[in-house]
C-alpha cells in the first residue's frame, strides 16, 4: 500500500544522499522514479539534487506555480512510475503536500519526502508543517552536534561566524552558512541562554 513519508533531519544529514540511494535501489531493479527539487534551491545547478559526497542526478523542479499531482500523473501514464521522491521538502506550500497525499491516495504510488523540519528559528517551514500533519510515515535522519548529541536545529551565521538572529526563513546556503547543533547549543547560541529565551 503505498504511503506520503517525510524523512527531516537539520543540516548536514545525509538526506539526499538517502533520497539519491532510495532512487538508484529502484532503477537497479529495473523500476522508473520521479524526482522533484526546489526551483529555488540551485546550489548544485538548476535541477539537480547533489549530496555532499558527491552523488548527483537531475530532477523535474517545483516552484509556487507547479501542480505536484498533474505532473506525476502526466508521467505515469507516459511510462510507469514506481515511486516518487521530493528533496528540498520544506519549501513545497501546503498546495503540493495536499498533492502529494492525492498521488498516494489517488493513483498508488509511494512519495518520499526529505527536506528540514524548522528554518534557523527554530520555527517550521510551511512544507515540513503540513508533512508532519499528513504523511502516513515521520522518520528522523540523524545527525549530531560538534559536541556529539544529536543535532536537530540549523543555526544560520552571518558573514562573521555570529549566530543570524533576522532575515527571511528562506535562504540557501550550505555549510558556510549553517550548523546543525543540538538543543541546548542552539539555545545557548541564538538566545544566549535559557534565562534570555522567551
Amino acid at each position: 500500500m503505498a504511503k506520503l513519508y517525510f524523512n527531516y533531519a537539520a543540516m548536514n544529514a545525509g538526506k539526499s544522499t538517502t533520497l539519491l540511494q532510495a532512487s538508484f535501489n529502484y532503477h537497479e531493479r529495473g523500476m522508473r522514479t520521479i524526482l522533484f527539487t526546489a526551483a529555488l534551491d540551485d546550489r548544485a545547478g538548476r535541477g539537480v539534487i547533489a549530496s555532499r559526497i558527491g552523488l548527483k542526478r537531475g530532477a523535474h523542479v517545483f516552484d509556487d506555480e507547479t501542480d505536484l499531482y498533474d505532473a506525476v500523473r502526466r508521467e505515469h501514464a507516459r511510462e510507469r512510475l514506481a515511486c516518487v521522491f521530493v528533496d528540498e521538502a520544506q519549501f513545497l506550500a501546503r498546495a503540493h503536500v495536499l498533492q502529494l497525499a492525492r498521488v498516494v491516495d489517488e493513483i498508488g504510488l509511494p512519495v518520499l519526502c526529505y527536506g528540514l523540519r524548522t528554518d534557523f528559528r527554530g520555527e517550521l517551514f510551511e512544507g515540513s508543517r503540513w508533512l508532519l500533519a499528513l504523511a502516513d510515515e515521520i522518520h528522523e535522519l540523524k545527525t549530531i552536534c560538534e559536541c556529539g548529541r544529536k543535532a536537530i536545529m540549523n543555526l544560520r551565521t552571518d558573514e562573521t561566524g555570529a549566530p543570524a538572529r533576522e532575515g527571511a526563513s528562506v535562504e540557501i546556503g550550505g555549510d558556510e552558512r549553517y550548523t546543525p547543533l543540538c538543543r541546548r547549543h542552539f539555545i545557548e547560541r541564538f538566545y544566549g541562554g535559557y534565562d534570555r529565551a522567551r
